[in-house]
């Protein structure tokens, strides 16, 4: 293994989506919400340790979550987990690790992925993660990302336009980003096969990236550079926890991407969903014969399309339902139509203005 190339894994987020089961106090990187035996995070820990050193491997989290991370992954040190004070998106996060990891290494190479999604083709994902780590040794002044293959016309994704008279080899020149279009625009971009899901994957030099950072969010990258000394230091953390509060929210598509023109991307078909939606659960669990999910003792009787989840040593009986999510557990019981998902946050916000933060 190379020990110029680190990973950084992003699992500072609350999972509000999966409510009930993610919580605050444990969202949903910490769960194994497929019954893998693993949570998601330990899971992209696994998948990465077969290509990155492991001192190299970094988690960037929310500082409520230092210790879940460390239970979860004991194999890396205190010193691996990046803090952050609260969270600010993607673009802030990114900086940090990059100012982190420059220091440590300046001529690092650095994979950064989310901790929660799904990969069912882990060999060619390696594969691909080692070919986007020899394009930056060739290319050290591109932006890389990784754009997959699109199975149906998806609206709850962003989309990666590819410049197909621009490529070299596997990896072609981005021309557009799109957020999250509606259904008739989706399948115009499915039907043309220049678009292609954005993972939000991303390979870089360290430096690179926070050269983009530099001419695209200069006042992040002042606010970050300003304890440069710090960082790899004892002294890092008060420092982050001092100067982080006051860079904008905004993510790393809209604040780096979109904007800048030195952006690649390498597309392929990785098996990968990012397990965003109760619905996403639903499309990559097992199912009886009638289309339902269910999790643990559940009795069926005329019900279809349905996903159950419930705790350990708890059963459910269910009739007539079509088309639902019910998740059970010891404090908290949701039933909906699948096809009302979306008003999750909405539930939660109730909750909580009801109840406070004790069911969230």
């Amino acid at each position: 293994m190379n020990n110029n190339h680190f990973c950084v894994i992003m699992a500072g987020g609350v999972g509000s989506r999966f409510w009930p089961i993610s919580r605050q106090n444990r969202p949903k990187q910490f769960l194994d919400v497929l019954d893998t035996g693993k949570s998601l995070l330990r899971s992209t820990f696994d998948r990465f340790a077969h290509i990155i050193p492991l001192e190299n491997i970094l988690v960037a989290t929310n500082t409520a979550y230092r210790d879940l991370v460390l239970s979860e992954i004991p194999e890396i040190t205190p010193q691996q987990v990046l803090c952050e004070p609260v969270g600010k998106n993607t673009a802030p996060c990114i900086a940090y690790a990059a100012m982190h990891i420059r220091a440590i290494n300046p001529e690092a190479r650095m994979v950064v992925s989310p901790s929660d999604h799904l990969i069912t083709n882990e060999i060619h994902f390696c594969e691909v993660i080692q070919q986007c780590l020899d394009f930056i040794d060739e290319q050290p002044d591109q932006l890389l990302t990784i754009g997959l293959q699109p199975t149906r016309p998806e609206t709850g994704y962003g989309y990666i336009q590819v410049n197909k008279n621009k490529s070299h080899g596997k990896f072609n020149q981005v021309k557009t980003f799109t957020e999250k279009p509606n259904a008739d625009l989706a399948k115009i971009f499915v039907d043309s096969g220049e678009y292609f899901w954005n993972s939000g994957i991303f390979v870089w030099r360290a430096d690179t990236i926070l050269e983009a950072f530099r001419e695209h969010q200069s006042e992040t990258f002042t606010i970050l550079s300003s304890i440069v000394e710090s960082y790899g230091t004892p002294a890092e953390q008060e420092a982050i926890d001092r100067v982080y509060p006051e860079c904008g929210a905004i993510s790393v598509d809209y604040g780096i991407m979109e904007r800048s023109s030195n952006v690649w991307v390498r597309c392929s078909d990785l098996g990968w969903s990012d397990l965003g939606t109760w619905g996403s659960i639903y499309q990559h669990s097992p199912k009886d014969e009638l289309g339902n999910t269910l999790r643990n003792d559940t009795f069926v009787f005329e019900t279809e399309n349905c996903i159950v989840k419930l705790p350990q040593g708890k059963i459910a009986v269910l009739e007539g339902l079509k088309d639902y999510i019910v998740v059970d557990t010891k404090d908290v019981l949701m039933v909906c139509p699948r096809e009302a998902e979306q008003h999750i946050k909405r539930f939660i916000e109730t909750v909580k203005f009801d109840t406070g933060n004790k069911f969230v």
